[in-house]
């Protein structure tokens, strides 16, 4: 029985969203903190809204350039705030631009992309989850993750959203087991 994560609906946008990008492992820098970004902006909405809205936050965010991002000043943060295409939450603006202060203080220290996947030892966790009931909110790789970022001076990114971030870059292989996704992404894993 081949059945895809329920969580993406009929919707066209989220199902492409989910057999092409979700779960995938994602080692790429940049990448990961234009996901991590938008997982805050999701805060207390749904994802498909955030998706739906995605080209318009690259656009805004100058390509979610964390050099660029990190320039901001007052008047840019002003001009975020008025455009209709992305979400307009100030606190979350503000805090993308602290993001991409902190991750430019991480990408030269240790490297952002090696950081953020030493959460799950380097290699992504494969569970086998038969139903999305399964799938856990949280877990301890996602609550430390979020310690982690939180002391590191990164806002929006609690245990729940953390753990998003990780089911989306391929950190855990959460598709269940009767997704066709499932072993895919699993073989993109090595030893998979």
């Amino acid at each position: 029985m081949n059945e895809r994560c329920t969580w993406c609906g009929s919707d066209p946008l989220y199902v492409a969203y989910h057999d092409d990008e979700w779960g995938v492992p994602e080692y790429d820098a940049r990448a990961l903190w234009e996901k991590l970004v938008l997982d805050g902006f999701q805060a207390g909405l749904s994802w498909i809204t955030i998706l739906r809205k995605r080209d318009a936050f690259r656009e805004e965010f100058e390509g979610f350039d964390p050099q660029r991002v990190a320039s901001w000043d007052a008047a840019r943060i002003e001009r975020a705030l008025q455009n209709p295409g992305i979400i307009r939450h100030r606190g979350k603006i503000e805090s993308t631009v602290r993001g991409a202060q902190r991750f430019l203080e991480i990408e030269g220290q240790e490297g952002f992309a090696p950081w953020l996947w030493s959460f799950v030892g380097g290699q992504p966790i494969q569970n086998d989850f038969a139903s999305m009931a399964e799938v856990p909110a949280a877990t301890p790789e996602s609550t430390a993750m979020s310690k982690a970022l939180k002391k590191r001076g990164f806002n929006f990114c609690g245990p729940v959203i953390t753990y998003a971030f990780m089911q989306a870059t391929g950190m855990v292989n959460d598709h269940v087991t009767t997704c066709p996704q499932h072993a895919g992404v699993k073989a993109l894993t090595v030893g998979g």
